[in-house]
């Protein structure tokens, strides 16, 4: 298979180094949804997802031991803390990612995987391999957008 073909898995948090490489999922026509090739296909990508982000979460824990000195320099000081409480901010989105990839995980395992949470229709194989950690059907989710705008007005 050509690199060209493959999809990068990653989110938003990941470095390029933490990112696994995962075929998409090829649909073949009359198949099931959610059968078990595609759960184990979901279930490979959210544990590479899961594994990047411990890896990056140790490295940062590593760095920040590392990089701990005391600057005399008020601004060198001031330009540490405030590298550090964006990494540490950006560990606390990892943390929550992975929080949530821990319940897809599940969710494959009870056979509730790939449905929406409100209405219960097939979130569909092309909005999980864009978003993995998807719970929402896509109708439901523009819904909700929806709704969040008119309440931030």
């Amino acid at each position: 298979m050509s690199v060209t073909n493959q999809k990068q898995v990653s989110s938003p948090t990941q470095s390029a180094a933490a990112q696994k490489t995962v075929a998409p999922y090829k649909h073949k026509k009359g198949e099931a949804y959610m059968n078990p090739k595609q759960l184990d296909h979901f279930r490979t990508i959210l544990n590479n997802i899961k594994l990047g982000l411990g890896e990056d979460i140790d490295r940062t824990v590593h760095t920040m031991q590392d990089e701990a000195t005391v600057f005399a320099d008020p601004n060198d000081r001031a330009s540490q803390e405030s590298d550090m409480t964006l990494e540490l901010r950006n560990r606390d989105r990892e943390r929550k990612l992975l929080k949530k990839i821990d319940e897809m995980l599940a969710k494959i395992e009870s056979g509730d995987y790939g449905y929406c949470d409100n209405c219960g229709v097939e979130i569909g194989l092309n909005r999980l391999e864009a978003r993995p950690t998807a719970t929402l059907c896509i109708d439901c989710k523009t819904l909700d957008e929806i709704r969040e705008k008119q309440v931030a007005k």
